[in-house]
């Protein structure tokens, strides 16, 4: 009986070797394979991505993002939502409808706070705060008549408007979905290690090129313009994550001797009077991040609380002006061993 564990011990021992040598060879491959990096312009912003490959991806990047460029931005003449926008019959593409059904389910778990019709608010208001002239109940009013999600629905697989005058404007998710579509092509080419940044929104996988979890900053708000500054509220180890922030960093109102955010809130057409400043979200897909982000500087720290509860796959950094105007900090308890020392 001896013998013959012996035996089979000798013919495992070869295969076992291998095993080993080939592990050891595996490791050292991905150790040595380097990291590219790629940077360009898309959305109106600014990307860096950097992945561990041994080829340079750049070109299959640019033309994922330009199709989401095709279907999103309203910038773009020949775009999904452009023909839309200008009630023409079109038939959305799968990047539009996946964009749109998450933008509708977040209105949804929101009660509003997040919407993709709102745009007309914000650039009423935004001219307003720039020129000191801001609008009357009127003009609120009579934008108010061509806002509402619920305004909107899908008919034989095409967005219908309740009102033809209506704008939709995806921006405050599709930066974050642009991080998804790269980060899903990185993974069907194989890459485990990445990092996508796109206009500060952020998916990340595996370790950087010091072999440690990637790390990202959260911008402290300040009132200086120029940003030259640029100061960091905190540092945080995120991995195998997707985080979006929120926040107009130095674009501030003040009223009673508080500071707020420049927020349209799509319910009153008014601006919001919460004090939160900067709104970063973690979770699985950047798209939802980018989302809820948005959501929460419109609903405050309370009612973001609350929503926060109901959705632990969530994680948030809020900063936020507390009752003596000093920027205060509150997160979510998940998150505290992600903030880096």
């Amino acid at each position: 009986m001896e013998d013959k564990q012996k035996k089979k011990l000798m013919w495992q021992l070869p295969f076992l070797a291998l095993l080993i040598v080939g592990t050891v060879l595996v490791i050292h491959q991905q150790r040595s394979m380097p990291y590219q990096k790629n940077a360009d312009l898309i959305f109106g912003t600014s990307y860096h991505i950097t992945y561990q490959c041994d080829s340079d991806l750049s070109r299959s990047i640019k033309a994922e993002l330009m199709k989401v460029d095709r279907s999103l931005s309203p910038f773009n003449k020949q775009s999904i939502i452009t023909a839309i926008n200008q009630n023409e019959e079109v038939v959305p593409d799968q990047m539009f409808m996946d964009v749109y059904q998450m933008a509708m389910k977040v209105s949804r778990e929101t009660d509003g706070a997040f919407d993709i019709t709102v745009a007309p608010l914000v650039n009423a208001w935004g001219f307003g705060f720039k020129n000191g002239i801001e609008p009357t109940r009127g003009q609120v009013d009579s934008l108010m008549e061509i806002v509402g999600y619920r305004k909107l629905s899908l008919e034989n697989g095409k967005v219908r408007k309740g009102d033809p005058r209506m704008m939709l404007d995806c921006s405050a998710i599709a930066k974050g979905y642009g991080c998804d579509v790269v980060a899903r092509l990185l993974r069907k080419r194989g890459v485990q290690n990445f990092m996508v940044e796109i206009g500060g929104e952020v998916v990340t996988s595996g370790l950087n090129e010091k072999r440690l979890p990637w790390k990202i900053g959260v911008t402290k708000p300040t009132d200086d313009s120029l940003n030259v500054g640029n100061e960091l509220q905190t540092v945080l180890n995120v991995t195998d994550k997707a985080m979006a922030t929120s926040g107009n960093y130095r674009n501030f109102y003040y009223k009673g001797g508080k500071k707020y955010a420049h927020t349209i809130d799509p319910k009153t057409g008014y601006p919001v009077q919460h004090n939160i400043l900067s709104a970063t979200v973690l979770t699985n897909n950047c798209a939802t991040a980018d989302a809820y982000a948005t959501s929460f500087m419109v609903m405050g720290l309370e009612r973001a609380q609350q929503i926060l509860e109901r959705h632990p796959e969530l994680m948030a950094y809020f900063i936020y002006s507390d009752e003596h105007g000093r920027n205060a900090v509150w997160f979510s308890p998940s998150l505290r061993d992600k903030i880096a020392e």
